[in-house]
């Protein structure tokens, strides 16, 4: 079959591999769609945190943002799951540590993460294998586009979560890119009053025309009490900053992740009375992203700027725009 594979820092190359096969335990999925992220770029260009810890290491196939259709099933494993429409949770922990026995598979110590940490061959191919466990079923109310929306929306549902958001509250998502405005998204869904921060007049542009009225840029940003703060950007500065504008007693969620150290004076969360919030991943939040797909709670779709097939991935990687893409922030690949 074929697939993606990193060879080096800035080496990319759709390449024939053998097809995976179904060990006890596991599926092989024929993948339909699946997204490209940030993870992925700074796999491409050897940034990525993991290739540096010893977590992951060249050769390496990517892609964890997918859905498709199961059609082998290992040992173990019950027949009916073959023709299944399905996601798949990236975290895939050991399932014997204390961790995994608390449902917190997803920070498991000896995790595999399909597509990026342990060797877990990913998703930008023809096939995938994967735990059944892991499988989450596609209702046929969410697309195969949506489908491969469903792992970053994971992440942006578990970061309202974390904010705490209801009616009548007032959230301030910093970094308007495919998490944060899928944060936005849900945080309007769940009644609350959203603004976001955008770096540039062209990111803002982008935000409002998805429905969002009150998108800034730091020059024109209003003084305004933010019950919330999910900063979702790639900036080490700006956490501090969503920790300066957070009201007392406010919620603060960090889910971007920036390429250095960012800087947090842990005298203003405890001065402030601010609850602080993480989020790794959308092991927690992939179920009611599903479910909010399927009533149609959140369109994820407008995100996605185009769709091309697995060969145009090595230069679309490197930083080329596909000819005629829209403005948004989502790359998928149909297989």
């Amino acid at each position: 079959m074929k697939a993606l594979v990193l060879t080096g820092p800035g080496r990319a190359e759709v390449q024939d591999v053998p097809e995976p096969a179904a060990e006890p335990g596991q599926v092989v999925v024929d993948v339909h769609r699946a997204g490209i992220c940030g993870t992925d770029v700074e796999f491409l260009t050897g940034e990525m945190a993991y290739l540096h810890t010893g977590d992951a290491a060249y050769p390496m196939r990517i892609g964890h943002e997918w859905m498709g259709t199961v059609s082998a099933v290992g040992a173990g494993v019950d027949p009916s799951w073959i023709g299944q429409r399905v996601t798949g949770d990236t975290m895939l922990g050991c399932g014997a540590c204390r961790r995994c026995a608390r449902g917190r598979q997803h920070v498991c110590a000896h995790r595999l993460e399909l597509g990026i940490r342990g060797g877990k061959a990913g998703a930008l191919a023809e096939k995938v294998a994967t735990t059944v466990g892991s499988l989450h079923r596609m209702p046929s109310a969410v697309d195969d586009a949506a489908g491969a929306m469903v792992e970053p929306g994971g992440n942006a549902f578990r970061a309202v979560q974390g904010a705490g958001l209801g009616s009548g509250d007032r959230c301030l998502v910093i970094g308007p890119g495919t998490i944060g405005l899928l944060s936005a998204m849900f945080a309007r869904a769940a009644g609350a009053e959203v603004h976001l921060l955008a770096a540039d007049e062209r990111s803002a542009a982008f935000a409002r025309s998805l429905g969002f009225d009150d998108v800034w840029t730091v020059e024109r940003m209003p003084q305004l009490p933010w019950d919330a703060v999910i900063e979702a950007s790639n900036a080490p500065h700006l956490p501090a900053t969503a920790v300066e504008l957070v009201e007392p007693g406010g919620r603060v969620v960090f889910i971007g992740l920036a390429g250095t150290p960012s800087l947090i004076d842990t005298r203003d969360l405890a001065v402030k009375d601010v609850t602080a919030v993480g989020v790794l991943s959308a092991s927690p939040g992939l179920a009611g992203t599903i479910d909010a797909y399927a009533d149609g709670v959140v369109d994820p779709r407008p995100l996605i700027a185009a769709t091309v097939a697995l060969d145009e991935l090595p230069s679309i990687l490197a930083g080329s725009r596909p000819e005629g893409a829209g403005p948004g922030p989502k790359i998928q690949v149909a297989l």
